[in-house]
């Protein structure tokens, strides 16, 4: 299986919270793991923004930040497909990151087809924690994981 992660998917390996050892558990079983450029700062993002939520902690965060840069180098990196996520974010009603999270998903499917002539790609599995992204990546195909939402 190739997993497709966005950063609320990549987050939850890293702060324990809810659903955290599901996605430890996909990102354990994939053969390969992919996300798109920007899950990195938003992952960052997100990260800082828990730790203020929990009352401010240097230690606790640099720690998170240590344990996203080990899971980032074995992710591979998908570009920002910048037309394609523009259609995609009218096509779907999503917000702008959303939008580039699916494209670079469709982007990546879209070279492994190409690359695969003499053979079958994995399926990529797309991997969110949100709801609307979620239900974007099954119309546009995608087998999903990230069910039951809250």
């Amino acid at each position: 299986m190739i997993l497709y992660l966005d950063a609320s998917a990549l987050v939850k390996l890293i702060v324990k919270e809810a659903n955290a050892d599901v996605a430890t558990g996909w990102f354990e079983g994939a053969g390969l793991v992919a996300s798109s450029v920007v899950t990195y700062p938003e992952s960052c993002a997100a990260l800082e923004r828990n730790d203020r939520r929990r009352g401010e902690s240097p230690s606790r965060l640099g720690k998170w930040l240590i344990d996203l840069d080990e899971y980032w180098q074995d992710v591979m990196r998908v570009p920002v497909a910048e037309w394609t996520a523009g259609r995609l974010a009218i096509s779907h009603h999503l917000r702008g990151m959303d939008a580039v999270q699916l494209a670079a998903a469709v982007t990546l499917r879209e070279r492994l087809r190409a690359g695969a002539a003499d053979s079958t790609p994995g399926e990529v599995v797309f991997a969110t924690f949100d709801r609307e992204l979620l239900e974007a990546a099954e119309r546009e195909g995608f087998a999903t994981l990230g069910r039951p939402l809250e």
